[in-house]
């Protein structure tokens, strides 16, 4: 087990005072999780609730808290965001991102926040890649993979 150091969330005088993140993150000696895109999708594959962009982003933030998880981390580890959403106004974007920055509460490591053209899957508007700390969790156990 690797031991639990948060990461050091950076500010400057010299930046923007008012943004509601920190503009950089300094992880400590040990290992760094890179997490795919997590989507609105459930166990069956099925995009989460199509056309509702909030809902879509608790549902991607829910599957990147279970990847964390999985990995030996958490919310709390998380060193950098990418949001996209797929689209092209604001308050979309803005609505999205009232829910990520909700479910990091005081913890507001770095973030990008992208409007793209589209998504992967059909249906998709929301997705989120993470950057973490391996935390202090032991990584959950995979299931033996099948003979054939």
């Amino acid at each position: 087990m690797i031991p639990h150091m948060p990461p050091r969330l950076v500010r400057s005088d010299r930046l923007f005072p008012g943004a509601p993140y920190a503009y950089a993150a300094v992880a400590p000696p040990g290992s760094i999780i890179f997490t795919a895109g997590a989507c609105p999708i459930d166990e069956t594959g099925t995009v989460a609730a199509p056309g509702d962009y909030a809902a879509q982003a608790g549902h991607t933030v829910a599957n990147l808290v279970t990847a964390l998880a999985a990995a030996g981390a958490g919310l709390e580890d998380v060193l950098k965001t990418t949001v996209y959403v797929a689209s092209a106004d604001q308050a979309d974007l803005v609505a999205v991102w009232d829910v990520v920055h909700d479910a990091f509460g005081s913890h507001d490591a770095p973030s990008t926040l992208l409007g793209v053209t589209t998504l992967g899957y059909t249906d998709q508007l929301v997705e989120i890649e993470a950057v973490a700390l391996a935390g202090q969790q032991a990584p959950a156990a995979r299931a033996p993979a099948l003979e054939t």
